[in-house]
């Protein structure tokens, strides 16, 4: 063979290289049924969950149901406000059709914060009004039951210490659900609220637990709606967005919070990550429910 490879015409354009890179389209393709990724469907629904910012329960140690959620702590604010500059200026969100939250106050007002960024842009950069917040409780953290408003010393010594990396069906406590069920409920949640707004663009603000139920109940991980936890390190106010249609979900990004680096004292998680998966802060937290 003589001469460059045409971009896109070897493996690199089973990814999809070359598609819409600075480098212009590929001049080949790879058929439809061995290309890794494709163009989007028109009636594809664009579904972005943003985990809240750190929150009163998060660093106080205290099971943050209805009960015990308080909102965020100043530091949380500062890490939506972070993202929600990030969204103005980029724009990658504005003109959103839909915002949901969590019943839970953390998540509320992580939507709050947020909705002025979402925003449509009318002429001369003047924004529209932004979407309502529809409370969805289908997006909740893991329901606690009889253990909300606890810390987690007298959670102990009422109901043991459960553990999901091995039994993921026991429930956290009496009223509350498993691990497995909560994965169920949130699977759930994101088929009905895709198939409300197909073509359209939402956004959840959310918890970290929705994030990981997202990826179990979505993707083909062995076990997902039964098995137990993947254990991630989903950042505060960080984004992890999806591609639906129909049945069909695709991944687009996991825990963007690229947002948060150089912002010193806001860092988007109790120890922000880069993307290499090297720490560039560490601040000490307890242990929580996201």
């Amino acid at each position: 063979m003589t001469g460059p490879t045409p971009v896109g015409a070897g493996f690199d354009a089973l990814t999809g290289a070359g598609r819409g890179a600075p480098e212009g389209p590929s001049p080949e393709a790879p058929p439809p049924g061995i290309r890794t990724m494709g163009a989007t469907a028109p009636s594809a629904t664009t579904l972005v969950l943003v985990r809240h910012g750190e929150a009163v329960c998060n660093v106080s140690g205290v099971c943050g149901g209805p009960i015990g959620c308080t909102g965020l702590t100043d530091r949380g604010r500062a890490q939506v406000a972070v993202l929600a500059d990030r969204l103005v200026a980029t724009g990658e969100l504005a003109g959103a059709d839909a915002l949901y939250a969590s019943i839970l106050p953390r998540a509320v007002e992580t939507a709050t914060i947020l909705a002025p960024a979402l925003a449509p842009m009318g002429e001369h950069g003047a924004a529209g009004a932004p979407p309502a917040i529809a409370q969805e409780c289908g997006f909740c953290e893991l329901h606690p039951g009889e253990a909300d408003g606890l810390d987690w010393s007298a959670f102990s010594e009422r109901f043991g210490n459960p553990d999901w990396d091995t039994d993921p069906g026991r429930a956290i406590a009496p009223g509350g659900e498993s691990w497995t069920g909560f994965v169920r409920r949130v699977a759930d949640t994101l088929d009905t609220v895709a198939a409300r707004h197909p073509g359209e663009l939402v956004v959840v603000a959310c918890h970290a637990g929705v994030v990981e139920a997202s990826l179990l109940a979505k993707t083909p991980v062995v076990d997902g709606l039964d098995g137990a936890r993947m254990q991630l390190r989903t950042q505060h106010a960080s984004l992890t967005t999806w591609e639906v249609d129909g049945d069909r979900w695709k991944l687009i990004g996991y825990n963007d919070g690229a947002h948060h680096l150089g912002t010193n004292g806001v860092g988007g998680s109790a120890e922000g990550v880069t993307a290499s998966g090297r720490s560039w802060m560490s601040v000490g937290t307890g242990r929580r429910i996201g």
